[in-house]
């Protein structure tokens, strides 16, 4: 036998050595960073800086999609293995700085091996090849349509379309690549790039100006159009509809500038860099604010048992949830009150000034109920986990009008006119970032020259509602 050669047995001595490394490893297992309410999402040890999605749509919205994700990161531990969320789709290979990497799966966990241990403070760029399969059922991830295919990710199914950290704490810039046959329109959040074309497809490349959160991440898929208009200050206005209804769906459409400017005069100017509607052929029960393009069903503007006004009002609430939840993100997701409840409050406060429904009314049926939605959810601020499967389950009556209500019941203690400094302070302040509820206990504080963590202890945490504050006639019926 001859003997090997210098670079072979250099060779052999790497592998032998990333075998021993694997070898002393514990086993593949999922990880967490603890939120209360999904202990199993997110991971420790880096901070996603970027995502760049490529996503390949055959034609039908049964098969799998082949795709692409770079992921590039910030380790901030010195990382053996790293965890990424992914789950109901097939890996083919992970690279991690270019080398191959070992990878397994637990749980909803995709656990990489790199060839070499990533230092803390080090860059790290993860490749994984893999499948993302729409026959998802009713757990979210894709949605399909009556033409293709849209992303409902919100609370906790980003990873059934895409590996990634998904928990809304890690926001990164996204990127997504999306080819699909001729005939077809793909829109992705953010702002488009030029399109490629091919023999019988086409690429098209949306890139976001903004970070943001997995679960607000979207794409269409389907035989659309997309109609531009202009809104505040020259903000491009992009809605994306069936074809079919482009006519039908214009007169509610051409209200998002009027709303966007009205949105702008209580907090301040809209936080990205375009907005608009996607209207899909798809029965899902709710509307979804993904970030710089809200998905509304079909059914939401051709249904006649639902008023004008009440239409109007649930475009205002996707909308401000672009200030209150997108761009201000929840750290964790018992923080959600904070998104819900502002964009109930500005929901019920378009639909006083705007079509005459009184706000004092709808928070006293709130204040009414209020205990009963305590008891069924817990309380605003720490709202009871989701049943196993049912991830938006803590979706309840309790983060919307009841917390709504305890927006009114803060506006009623210090006042409106610091009531509405504490808005536009909020979202100046986060932008782009996460906060928690204690940051806007802190800044209510500031702003009212009180300490009010009593009030908010009271409010958030309580299991019965406190007296509202100038109602002492309000009693809740539970």
């Amino acid at each position: 036998m001859s003997r090997p050669s210098r670079r072979l047995r250099a060779g052999l001595l790497a592998a032998a050595s990333a075998a021993l490394v694997a070898a002393a490893l514990p086993a593949p297992m999922p990880l967490g960073i603890g939120d209360p309410l999904y202990p199993n999402l997110g991971n420790p040890g880096y901070d996603v800086l970027s995502y760049d999605i490529g996503l390949t749509y055959g034609g039908s919205n049964t098969k799998p999609l082949s795709a692409v994700t770079v992921i590039d990161a910030r380790a901030t531990e010195a990382l053996e293995r790293v965890n990424l969320d992914f789950t109901h789709g097939t890996v083919d290979s992970v690279e991690v700085n270019g080398a191959r990497a070992d990878f397994a799966t637990s749980g909803e966990d995709l656990v990489v091996t790199p060839a070499a241990a990533v230092p803390a403070g080090d860059l790290l760029r993860i490749t994984v090849h893999h499948t993302s399969d729409p026959r998802g059922g009713q757990a979210g991830g894709w949605v399909r349509t009556g033409d293709g295919l849209v992303m409902a990710n919100q609370a906790d199914a980003a990873h059934r379309v895409f590996p990634c950290n998904d928990h809304p704490s890690d926001k990164a810039f996204f990127t997504f690549r999306v080819t699909v046959p001729k005939g077809l329109t793909a829109v992705a959040n953010g702002l488009e790039l030029p399109r490629t074309r091919h023999a019988g497809s086409v690429t098209s490349t949306y890139r976001t100006a903004h970070p943001m959160a997995t679960e607000l991440a979207q794409v269409s898929i389907g035989r659309s159009t997309v109609l531009r208009r202009t809104g505040p200050h020259g903000l491009p206005v992009r809605d994306v509809v069936p074809a079919a209804d482009r006519t039908k769906l214009e007169p509610w459409l051409k209200k998002t500038p009027a709303q966007l400017a009205w949105m702008e005069s209580k907090v301040g100017p809209y936080p990205f860099e375009t907005y608009g509607l996607l209207i899909a052929d798809m029965d899902t029960g709710f509307e979804l604010e993904t970030q710089t393009l809200s998905l509304f069903e079909r059914s939401m503007f051709t249904r006649a048992e639902y008023p004008e006004w009440y239409v109007d009002s649930i475009m205002v609430h996707e909308l401000s949830h672009h200030w209150f939840g997108d761009s201000v993100s929840p750290h964790a997701w018992s923080d959600l009150w904070l998104n819900e409840g502002h964009a109930t409050w500005y929901e019920a406060l378009y639909a006083q000034e705007q079509a005459d429904q009184p706000m004092e009314r709808r928070m006293r049926d709130a204040y009414t109920d209020s205990d009963g939605w305590r008891a069924a959810g817990g309380p605003p601020a720490r709202p009871r986990r989701a049943e196993p499967g049912q991830q938006i389950g803590i979706f309840r009556p309790v983060v919307y009008d009841g917390s709504a209500l305890v927006l009114y019941a803060l506006r009623q203690e210090i006042g409106a006119g610091a009531f509405e400094q504490l808005e536009r302070e909020w979202v100046r302040e986060y932008r782009d970032g996460t906060a928690t509820t204690a940051d806007f206990s802190a800044l209510a504080s500031r702003i009212s020259g009180r300490d009010l963590s009593g009030f908010f202890q009271a409010w958030l945490y309580g299991e019965r509602t406190p007296p509202m504050p100038g109602h002492p006639d309000w009693h809740s019926e539970r």
